[in-house]
């Protein structure tokens, strides 16, 4: 089941789960088990997936990060080491048993670390409870952290795609413990920014990730290092092209002037402040940007 982690690690803590999108309740697991790891004086790792386990099963899934991002999230938390293998069929139909069986001897951990509600096995029949049955069995040290909540609402992230489906930012991001942001190579548009008086960076929104409303938003962004305040709109621009069907991310950067076309950057979303919306004119649109722009 884990063949495809070469080398030999054994007496690790362990925090197991996707993780997607780090958020808070998942930043307290993976810290649980970074902090028995240190007070233990072993190494600590997080056992993941590459895909969300619900896509074997045949359903889409928007995700709050990437792969790569989530990974560096992770590992800024303080862990060791992260091992993330593919969810297919085949581990859909390996029982619980069979699943905690190989990774104990596999890793032989110290300790494994999961969130109140963490699933394993088929038929999701592994859960806290069992983990905690095998604990004196296999030798490990088991947590399981309660739900984490924010005025009431369990903080999950389920939740989190909803609000910023919904266009909830603010909410969503402090589930998340920090902005939503999401990152893409700079692109050529059609200038119009610029013919206007304010020129954009466009980047492509990535197609896996949750969708958020058209409209315009505060944003932060990145640039070779240095973080720059601007206002991003997102959507098809129906002022410019009536026709056009793919949603793009032009982001106006204040007290910017560069030419930084290929380059990567990455967008941190704080709020929404209106929905897209078509004007009839051009200098419409520039009276309403500059309008926004107050607000960022």
């Amino acid at each position: 089941m884990f063949e495809t982690i070469q080398n030999s690690y054994k007496n690790l803590s362990f925090a197991l789960g996707f993780f997607d999108g780090v958020h808070l309740a998942h930043q307290k697991v993976i810290l649980n088990a970074v902090n028995y790891a240190k007070e233990n004086h072993i190494k600590s790792a997080v056992l993941t997936f590459n895909n969300h386990p619900a896509e074997a099963a045949g359903r889409e899934i928007k995700y709050i990060t990437t792969q790569k991002e989530r990974n560096r999230l992770i590992k800024d938390l303080g862990i060791d080491y992260i091992f993330s293998i593919d969810f297919d069929k085949n581990l859909m139909n390996v029982s619980c048993e069979e699943y905690l069986k190989s990774l104990v001897l596999k890793f032989a951990p110290k300790a494994i670390t999961t969130g109140f509600n963490h699933t394993f096995g088929k038929s999701r029949l592994g859960n806290d409870k069992y983990l905690k049955e095998q604990s004196n069995l296999y030798g490990y040290k088991y947590f399981m952290l309660e739900p984490e909540k924010i005025n009431g609402e369990i903080v999950s992230s389920s939740i989190i795609r909803k609000k910023l489906s919904s266009g909830d930012i603010q909410s969503a991001n402090k589930m998340l413990n920090r902005n939503f942001s999401f990152g893409g190579e700079v692109i050529y548009g059609n200038q119009i920014g610029r013919r206007i008086g304010f020129p954009t960076a466009n980047i492509i929104y990535p197609e896996k990730m949750v969708s958020i409303p058209y409209g315009v938003y505060k944003v932060r962004i990145t640039v070779k290092g240095a973080l720059y305040n601007g206002m991003m709109n997102f959507g098809i621009k129906p002022t410019i092209d009536e026709t056009n069907i793919t949603p793009v991310a032009e982001v106006h950067i204040r007290d910017f002037s560069n030419d930084i076309y290929g380059e990567f950057v990455n967008i941190e979303i704080e709020k929404q402040i209106r929905a897209e919306r078509r004007f009839k004119s051009l200098d419409m649109l520039k009276e309403q940007i500059a309008k926004d722009l107050t607000e960022c």
